[in-house]
C-alpha cells in the first residue's frame, strides 16, 4: 500500500515519454481490436458457438446460442464428451454473471486520500513499471513477485508466467492452484514420475467399485456423479468422509473416520488386503519398486489400531477390503478432502499405493485418479512457469533451462536458476521484507488464503499492490493499488485443460465491458511498458502462444505437438494429452477417451511406480477444553464457486445457496441450548464468525462444518501446509462454539 514516505514521490500519475507513449497507445487500439473482434451485425442468422465452461476443472462443453451476434444463452453441448447434454448451474448461468455492475471496466490508480482515480491504459502501465521497477532497483529482483491463477486460459498462464520471468526479472511467483492441487501434483509427480493424472471419465462408468476419499462429487462436481449415477454396473461405491456428505447418503459403505486419521485408514485397508492375498503380485513385481518396504510398512496398521484410531469397526473394515478384493474393476478418487491438509501427499500416495498393489491402474474402469478444482489447475500445474519450469520442468536444471531458452528464442541467463518460493512463503516473505510488490491475477487472496485476518494484515504492509480482476469489488481488489480491469470467461479467446487432461477451447462470444482487457493483452501492454516485448514478438493472439506451448511440450510426458490447432480440438471434443506428433502420424484423430500406463510403463527412468509412505502425524490443532469442537470445511453449495466472486452476481444461483451457516450436531446443539436458525459464535485463536446455526446429524458430534464460500469460514482457518506440498491445511481445526445472546431465532419467531 502507499507509505507516507512514498507518497509525494509515488502516488502522481507518471510522465509518459512520447516514444512509450505513442507505441503504449498503438499497442492499447491493437489489443482493443483484438478483444472487441467483429461487432455485432443485425440480421445475422442464429449460430451457435461451442465452448468449454469455465467454471470447474470437469470441463464441460456449453452451446452459446448468438443472435444479431450477441450471445443469449447458454444450453449443454450435447456432442461433448464429457457431460453429454448435463450442465451444473453454474454453467446455465455462465453468461449472467458477465453483466454484473461492479464490473472492473477502467484501470483504478489509488490515491493519498485513498480515492481510487480512473486513468487510462497508457497511464496504468507506466504506473505498473514505474513503481515494480524501482522497488526491484531498491531491494532486488527478488522483492516483486505474482500470484497466478487456475482461471485463466493456458495462453495467457504460458504468456504471464514468460513475461514475469523472461522478461522482468521476477524470481518468485505462484498460482492459486497451490490450495487446491498441489498435493495431487507432488503426489503423482513422486510416485508416477511425473504429474499425471491417469484417468478418463469414461473409468466412472466402468468401475464395478468407486472408492472417494475426501470428495462429495454429488455437490462439487455433480456433472463427474452424473456419470457415476450412468454406470451400468450397479457399482459398490466405498465413501471415506468425516460428514455424511449428499455422496456419502448413496454409498454401499461410509466410513464416517475421525478427521485426519485417513491415512491410518488407508495403510490399515492395504495390510487387510496383504493378508487377505488380494494383491496382484505380478503387477507389482513388473511395474513397481519399494514394495517390500512398503509391506513392511503397513503390517503395523492391524485392524485393532486402525479402529482405535479411526473410529471405523473392524466389521466394516472387512467389509469394506472385501469389496476392494472381490471388485475386478476398482477406481479411487479424491479432492481437496485430502488434499487441502498437512500430510495431503502421503494421504493421496496411499491411495495411489492401493491402486499399484491391486494392479488397479492403466485399465478401464481402474486407477488412482485425483479431481482437479478449478477449471484450469490442469493447465496451471503444467504451463504456468510457477512451481516448475514450463512443461513441467525444473528451474534448477541447466539442461531445461537451455531447451526452453532454446525453443522459444530467448536469451538461457533470462531463466531463473532456482525455484520460485511457494505461496505460503510468498506471504511470509510479505511479513518478513523480503517481498516488498505483488502483482495478483484473478484471485482473492484477502478471502481466500488461510487465515484472511492476518493475509490482510500482510497485504495491507506492500509498497505497491496491483491486482487484475474482472470486478473492482473483490476483497483484494479493495485493497489494491492499482487495479487492471480483466475479461472474463466469454469474453476471450484460448484453451483450458481439465481433471482427465482434456485440452478444450473457449471462445469469445461477448464484448468485455468499457475498457476492460483480456488478460493476453493486458500482458501484451506490460510487456511493451516493461521493454522487453521483443521477446514475445511472435504472440499476436493465443492461437501463437498455443503453438510455442505445443513446441515445449514436445518429448514430454504431455507433448501435445500432434495437434493441430484450435479447430481440431474443437473438432474432437476436446484432446487428452498426450497427442504426438507420431501419434498424429497413426491416426488422424485421436480415441475420444485414452487413459495412461496401460503399458504398465510409468515416467520414472527405470519405469516403473514407486510406493512411497511414512507415519501418521498428528493434527497440528488438536482439540481443548477452550476449544472443543473440530471445524470442517469445504464445498457447501452446487451452486457457488470459491469466494463467489463470479457466481454470486446471479440471483438464481444465490437463490439456490443456503445462507451462510454453521452445521451442528443434533447433541452438540442440545447441550448448549442451540436451535436451528440460532445465530452462533464459531471462535478460536485466530478470529471470530457469526453465523446461523443448522442442526443435523450429518455431522458427528463434536465436529462442525462450514461452507468454504462464506467469507467468514477463513477467519478461523489454520496457517499449516504439507511439508512436501506446500498446500495450505484448510480441513481441520480447533474451535469453540456457542449461541449469540439475544440474538432473534427467524425460524421460531422469537
Amino acid at each position: 500500500m502507499i507509505r507516507q514516505d512514498t507518497k509525494s514521490q509515488r502516488w502522481q500519475l507518471p510522465v509518459l515519454h512520447q516514444r512509450t507513449g505513442e507505441l503504449t497507445d498503438r499497442l492499447s487500439r491493437e489489443t482493443r481490436a483484438i478483444d472487441l473482434g467483429a461487432l455485432p451485425v443485425s440480421n445475422m442468422p442464429d449460430t451457435v458457438t461451442k465452448s468449454v465452461c469455465g467454471f470447474c476443472s470437469t470441463g464441460c462443453g456449453l452451446s452459446i446460442h448468438m443472435r444479431d451476434g450477441v450471445a443469449i444463452n447458454v444450453t449443454p453441448d450435447h456432442d461433448y464428451p464429457v457431460n453429454r447434454g448435463m450442465a451444473c448451474p453454474k454453467g446455465w448461468e455462465s453468461l449472467r454473471v458477465l453483466d454484473a455492475p461492479d464490473r472492473a471496466t477502467t484501470p483504478l490508480l489509488r490515491l493519498p486520500s485513498g480515492d481510487m482515480l480512473p486513468i487510462s491504459w497508457q497511464q496504468a502501465t507506466a504506473t505498473f513499471c514505474d513503481r515494480f521497477k524501482a522497488i526491484q532497483e531498491t531491494h532486488g529482483a527478488e522483492s516483486v513477485a505474482f500470484i497466478s491463477t487456475g482461471q485463466i486460459a493456458t495462453e495467457e498462464m504460458f504468456f504471464l508466467g514468460c513475461l514475469t520471468k523472461f522478461g522482468m526479472g521476477m524470481v518468485h511467483g505462484d498460482g492459486n492452484t497451490r490450495q487446491c492441487m498441489a498435493t495431487s501434483a507432488v503426489a503423482y509427480k513422486q510416485a508416477f514420475g511425473f504429474d499425471a493424472p491417469p484417468f478418463t471419465y469414461a473409468d466412472l462408468e466402468l468401475s464395478d467399485v468407486l472408492v472417494f476419499v475426501g470428495a462429495n462429487p454429488c455437490l462439487a462436481h455433480p456433472i463427474i456423479w452424473q456419470r457415476v449415477l450412468q454406470n451400468p454396473n450397479n457399482p459398490d461405491l466405498i465413501v471415506i468422509d468425516p460428514r455424511k456428505t449428499e455422496t456419502a447418503m448413496a454409498a454401499s459403505e461410509h466410513l464416517a473416520i475421525q478427521p485426519k486419521s485417513d491415512l491410518t485408514l488407508l495403510y490399515g485397508i492395504a495390510n487387510l488386503l496383504i493378508s487377505a492375498g488380494a494383491i496382484d503380485q505380478r503387477y507389482i513385481a513388473d511395474h513397481t519398486a519399494n514394495y517390500e518396504d512398503f509391506r513392511c510398512h503397513v503390517s503395523a496398521f492391524d485392524p485393532e489400531r486402525v479402529s482405535s484410531e479411526t473410529g471405523i469397526s473392524i466389521d466394516q473394515l472387512q467389509r469394506v477390503v472385501q469389496l476392494i478384493a472381490h471388485g475386478k474393476r476398482v477406481s479411487f478418487w479424491w479432492t481437496m478432502g485430502v488434499n487441502q491438509s498437512y500430510q495431503g501427499v502421503r494421504t493421496a500416495q496411499a491411495i495411489i499405493n492401493l491402486a499399484l498393489m491391486t494392479g488397479n491402474i492403466g485399465r478401464p474402469g481402474t486407477g488412482a485418479n485425483s479431481i482437479t478444482g478449478q477449471c484450469n489447475a490442469m493447465g496451471s500445474r503444467l504451463y504456468s512457469n510457477t512451481s516448475n519450469l514450463l512443461g513441467h520442468r525444473d528451474f534448477t536444471k541447466a539442461e531445461d533451462r537451455q531447451t526452453v531458452a532454446e525453443t522459444l528464442g530467448i536469451p538461457v541467463k533470462n531463466i531463473p536458476s532456482q525455484n520460485s518460493l511457494a505461496y505460503d512463503q510468498i506471504i511470509a516473505g510479505i511479513d518478513s521484507g523480503r517481498i516488498r510488490g505483488l502483482w495478483v491475477i484473478a484471485t482473492n487472496t484477502a478471502h481466500s488464503w488461510i487465515s484472511s485476518p492476518r493475509a490482510r494484515v500482510l497485504l495491507g504492509k506492500l509498497d505497491f499492490l496491483v491486482v487484475q480482476d474482472m470486478y473492482h469489488s473483490t476483497d483484494t481488489a479493495r485493497m489494491a493499488d492499482l487495479v487492471l480491469p480483466a475479461a472474463g470467461w466469454g469474453e476471450k479467446e484460448g484453451t483450458l485443460i481439465n481433471s482427465e487432461r482434456r485440452i478444450g477451447t473457449i471462445k469469445r462470444v461477448s464484448r468485455a465491458p468499457g475498457q476492460a482487457l483480456a488478460d493476453f493483452s493486458i500482458l501484451r501492454l506490460l510487456a511493451d511498458a516493461w521493454g522487453c516485448s521483443e521477446l514475445f514478438s511472435q504472440w499476436a493472439r493465443p492461437a501463437d502462444v498455443f503453438e510455442s506451448m505445443k513446441q515445449i511440450s514436445a518429448g514430454r510426458p504431455c507433448d501435445i505437438t500432434g495437434i493441430k490447432d484450435y479447430a481440431m480440438l474443437d473438432r474432437c471434443g476436446g484432446v487428452q494429452w498426450p497427442w504426438t506428433v507420431e501419434d498424429a502420424a497413426k491416426s488422424s484423430e485421436p480415441d475420444v477417451h485414452r487413459r495412461l500406463f496401460e503399458d504398465g510403463r510409468f515416467f520414472h527412468a527405470d519405469g516403473r511406480a514407486r510406493f512411497i509412505f511414512a507415519e501418521p502425524k498428528s493434527v497440528p490443532e488438536p482439540t481443548s477444553s477452550d476449544y472443543p469442537f473440530v471445524l470442517l470445511t469445504g464445498r457447501g453449495s452446487v451452486s457457488q464457486w470459491h469466494t463467489e466472486t463470479r457466481t454470486a452476481k446471479s440471483p438464481i444461483l444465490k437463490q439456490l445457496s443456503p445462507a451462510p451457516n454453521v452445521e451442528v450436531n443434533p447433541i452438540d446443539a442440545d447441550r448448549l441450548g442451540i436451535r436451528d436458525g440460532d445465530m452462533v459464535e464459531v471462535s478460536n485463536r485466530r478470529g471470530r464468525a457469526q453465523v446461523r446455526a443448522f442442526v443435523t446429524s450429518t455431522v458427528q458430534p463434536s465436529q462442525l462444518f462450514m461452507a468454504m464460500h462464506n467469507m467468514q469460514t477463513n477467519l478461523l482457518t489454520l496457517e499449516n501446509v504439507d511439508p512436501e506440498s506446500r498446500q495450505p491445511c484448510y480441513k481441520h481445526c480447533a474451535v469453540a462454539l456457542g449461541r449469540c445472546v439475544g440474538s432473534p431465532n427467524p425460524r421460531s419467531g422469537s
